[in-house]
């Protein structure tokens, strides 16, 4: 049985965590922790009695766990996985707001066995993987695009680690960066309206909207001498998060560095 810590887990993602890693075979809670939220039940919806601890590193002594999987937010995931690493636990990640390159040296820093692992996707959801990798084979094609994500007014960073990953993906999957007008173009007083752009410059603009009411979209935008093609995926329910976290405590046990992309184990 894979005893499982769920950091953040009285938040909408963790609360999800909690019931989903309940209700799947070979998975078990071992503890959830959420500082802000302490005493908290989070429930697994069968009045299972899960209270959320304030300190991660107490419940990691206390209850041993295999995995932590942290939905938290971009100010405290650093801290919960330099914790998480140092005791030996491997990590599954799907809090954003940390690049791969910092997320290599928090590995190297604070890894005492070889052989654990930190496993972060920017998306649990099957089908914004496959949107992913549907974009990457377009842009091969069709080089011109942009990224229009939009996620719930709650979500604290911008752009999206999605949008971020699906950009990088079309970097370097289409020969050079085609011309397109940039941030210049904007008229004055608007700067910004063109989207972002990464700091190398080779990846397409991304637009990032956030408003009551969504969950997690995005589409990706190509344009060509006389069509377009768009491809879209939207998360309606939490829900569809949950099989993706479930493959990752099922799986990080048997990698080890750092893993980014649920497509790395979707084989």
């Amino acid at each position: 049985m894979i005893q499982v810590l769920v950091a953040g887990a009285a938040g909408r993602m963790g609360r999800e965590v909690v019931s989903a890693v309940h209700a799947a075979d070979g998975l078990e809670v071992a503890a959830c922790v959420d500082p802000a939220a302490c005493e908290v039940m989070p429930g697994a919806g069968q009045g299972d009695p899960y209270i959320c601890e304030p300190s991660l590193a107490e419940a990691i002594k206390r209850s041993c766990p295999d995995v932590m999987v942290d939905f938290t937010r971009p100010d405290s995931v650093e801290e919960n996985l330099r914790t998480a690493l140092a005791a030996g636990v491997d990590c599954v990640v799907g809090t954003t707001g940390l690049s791969e390159e910092r997320l290599a040296a928090i590995l190297a820093a604070e890894r005492q066995d070889p052989d654990t692992c930190l496993f972060f996707a920017p998306n649990f959801a099957v089908g914004a993987v496959l949107m992913m990798q549907f974009a990457e084979r377009a842009a091969r094609y069709m080089p011109h695009a942009e990224v229009i994500e939009m996620h719930h007014d709650a979500k604290l960073d911008a752009p999206s680690g999605t949008a971020v990953r699906t950009a990088r993906m079309i970097a370097a999957a289409r020969e050079g960066s085609p011309h397109a007008p940039g941030p210049e173009t904007a008229v004055a007083g608007f700067e910004g309206a063109r989207g972002a752009w990464g700091a190398e410059n080779e990846g397409p603009a991304i637009h990032s909207v956030r408003l009551p009411g969504f969950v997690a979209h995005q589409e990706v935008v190509f344009g060509g001498l006389g069509q377009t093609l768009t491809i879209r995926h939207d998360s309606i329910d939490r829900k569809g998060f949950m099989p993706g976290v479930v493959l990752a405590c099922r799986e990080v046990g048997s990698r080890k560095g750092l893993i980014v992309g649920l497509e790395k184990l979707m084989g």
